[in-house]
C-alpha cells in the first residue's frame, strides 16, 4: 500500500468521522470549522484533515471560503426537497419489502425505545439522533451496503436541514409516535402498510422543515 493510498484511507475515515458528527446533530449549518481544534481533537495531522474536508466539501456537505476557512453547508431549499424524494424512493420502498424479523427491526425498535426516553427527559437532540437511527436501520432492511453507503450522506444533509428549525420540539416530537405506529405495521407483517404511512410522514416532515427554512430566509432579508 503506497503513502498516497494510506492518507486516502485515514481521510475517508476521519470524513465519515465528521459526518458521524453532522448526523448526530452536533456541527450545526454555518458553524465554521476550526483545523487546529478539529485535528486535535482527532489526533490527525492537518494535511489529512484537509483531504477529509475536501471529499466532504465534494459531497456538499462542507464549502469553503477564501481567507475564511471552512464551514458546514447550510442546505438550499432545492437540496432539501431532493433529499426527501430520495427518502421516499429508498424508506418507503426498503419499508414495503420488509421482513418483520430482519435483524433491522430490532435496531427500529431499539431507536424508537430510545427517542421516547429522550422525550420524556425533553432532550430534543438525543430524540432527533434516535430518529436518525430509525431512519437509518429503515435503510438497512434493504441488505445493500452500497445503499448504506449512499444514505449516510443522505442522512448527514437531512441533519443539517433540521437545524434549520429553532424549535427542535415541534420538530421532534410529533413523530416519536409516528415511529412507534410505522414499527408496529412492520412487525405486524405489514410491510405496505407500513410504506404507506412513511410516505405520508415523509411528506409531513417535508413541509416542516421547508417552512422552517422560509422563515429563516425571511430573518436574513
Amino acid at each position: 500500500m503506497t503513502d498516497e493510498t494510506e492518507t486516502l484511507s485515514l481521510a475517508e475515515r476521519l470524513a465519515g468521522q465528521i459526518r458521524d458528527r453532522l448526523i448526530a446533530g452536533e456541527l450545526k449549518p454555518g458553524q465554521r470549522l476550526s483545523e487546529a481544534a478539529l485535528s486535535a481533537q482527532l489526533d490527525v495531522s492537518r494535511n489529512s484533515l484537509r483531504e477529509a474536508f475536501r471529499l466532504l466539501t465534494k459531497d456538499g456537505l462542507l464549502h469553503h471560503e477564501a481567507n475564511r476557512g471552512v464551514f458546514v453547508a447550510t442546505p438550499s431549499m432545492a437540496s432539501i426537497i431532493d433529499i426527501y424524494r430520495v427518502r421516499r424512493l429508498v424508506e418507503c420502498r426498503a419499508l414495503e419489502q420488509a421482513y418483520p424479523h430482519h435483524p433491522a427491526v430490532k435496531r427500529m425498535q431499539a431507536a424508537v425505545e430510545q427517542a421516547q426516553v429522550c422525550l420524556d427527559a425533553k432532550d430534543w437532540q438525543g430524540v432527533g439522533s434516535a430518529n436518525m437511527r430509525f431512519h437509518g436501520a429503515i435503510v438497512d432492511l434493504a441488505d445493500s451496503s452500497r445503499l448504506n453507503d449512499f444514505y449516510a450522506r443522505i442522512a448527514a444533509e437531512l441533519r443539517l436541514s433540521f437545524g434549520l428549525l429553532d424549535d427542535p420540539q415541534l420538530l421532534h416530537a410529533p413523530f416519536v409516535p409516528l415511529n412507534s405506529d410505522i414499527l408496529a405495521l412492520v412487525m405486524a407483517g405489514k410491510a405496505v402498510e407500513a410504506g404507506a404511512a412513511l410516505d405520508a410522514y415523509l411528506q409531513r416532515s417535508e413541509r416542516m422543515v421547508l417552512a422552517a427554512f422560509a422563515r429563516t430566509a425571511d430573518k436574513s432579508k
